[in-house]
């Protein structure tokens, strides 16, 4: 679909800032690679040739039985045995010497001189999910190596898989709490403007006792009695973030309908609902967006402070913020502090720069070379 000319105007806009503009490419990337963490960072293989068919193991379930063994549940991949069992096609030598009759099969192609149809494994880059246990030697939290990149955390697991499914976590729960709070409160702010008089005076009220709940204890107390989990947060994020718009859009609201062209509309008969989203809200945009930078870094801070204090999401969730809590706990690994760390720093970076390009390329007072 071809954009519209003030469309295009607000897009050449935007490439002209550089900075924001490079920022999204970034972030655009980042958060891509995150969408697909499964294929980066999964501790069942991506692709199994065994026997001449060939499996999917990170999309379906297999049991120990598809690839020979004995048991019907998932098969475990990473046991010597399995792999055996797929490297070998099956034989049953594969239970006495794994190992052995594995390197075997790969460089004789036969098994106790019996040939073998030679299966293969394909891992991802990374064999370890956000939850899966490393066998670190009993170390934990382990050391930055070969094995693990970026070490592990205080149970084992592994910390950059972590971070790829946390990353994608966090950017996913801020853009779903920051266009429910931007839908609710601009909605509710335009009303208050645009109809002013008892409603506006009916509505303030309402959000002077509701801005007055203090709302971390509320989240605290509420996420202690429910069982935790990524909707119980967002609605409470929700519940507690609407009213940070409504100022803006209020204020624009009330300045502009008094306008000649609102009058002018009124005059003509256009509806009050026309009015609102087709005349008035697109001038009252440019301070919308002003917000939404804050608003978006903000609901990802809060969601690490909640993480940190433990009355965020579940324990087994990939959090950030419970690796800022790790990074605390074990200052004699620094590794976790310097990871967490940076990965906040490049993330809310990234997020600022791209909505200070957006919030100039909306704003029809400012003109770029």
């Amino acid at each position: 679909m071809a954009l519209s000319p003030l469309n295009r105007r607000r897009w050449r806009n935007f490439k002209t800032n550089r900075r924001a503009y490079w920022s999204l490419i970034l972030m655009a990337i980042l958060y891509g690679l995150s969408l697909c963490a499964e294929l980066l960072a999964n501790d069942r293989p991506l692709l199994v040739r065994y026997q001449g068919s060939y499996y999917t193991p990170f999309l379906s379930f297999y049991s120990e039985q598809t690839f020979g063994g004995d048991l019907r549940t998932e098969a475990k991949y990473a046991f010597p045995e399995v792999q055996c069992l797929i490297v070998a096609g099956g034989a049953e030598a594969c239970w006495d010497d794994p190992e052995g009759y594995m390197a075997e099969a790969q460089d004789k192609g036969t098994v106790e001189g019996a040939p073998v149809d030679r299966g293969w494994i394909l891992w991802p880059p990374i064999p370890y999910k956000y939850n899966t246990i490393v066998n670190t030697g009993g170390v934990a939290p382990g050391p930055i190596s070969a094995q693990n990149w970026l070490g592990t955390d205080d149970t084992s697991r592994d910390v950059l898989a972590r971070v790829i499914y946390g990353f994608r976590l966090s950017i996913t729960f801020a853009l779903v709490v920051t266009v429910l709070t931007s839908i609710i409160g601009i909605a509710a702010g335009a009303v208050q403007g645009y109809f002013g008089g008892l409603t506006d005076l009916i509505f303030q009220r309402v959000i002077e006792i509701w801005a007055s709940v203090p709302s971390l204890y509320v989240i605290i107390i509420l996420s202690a009695v429910f069982t935790r989990s990524v909707t119980l947060m967002i609605f409470l994020m929700v519940m507690f973030g609407w009213t940070s718009l409504i100022g803006v859009v209020r204020a624009e609201f009330l300045r502009a309908r008094n306008f000649e062209y609102v009058r002018a509309a009124k005059a003509l008969g256009v509806g009050d609902g026309r009015i609102i989203f087709r005349h008035v809200l697109p001038n009252a945009m440019v301070a919308t967006l002003t917000m939404l930078p804050f608003i978006i870094t903000g609901t990802i801070g809060a969601l690490a402070m909640l993480d940190y204090l433990g009355f965020g999401l579940p324990a087994s969730a990939p959090s950030l913020g419970q690796l800022s809590r790790q990074a605390q706990q074990n200052l004699q690994v620094p590794s976790l502090a310097f990871v967490s760390f940076f990965t906040y720093a490049i993330m809310l970076t990234l997020l600022v720069f791209i909505f200070e390009g957006v919030r100039d390329a909306f704003d029809p007072r400012k003109t770029f070379r």
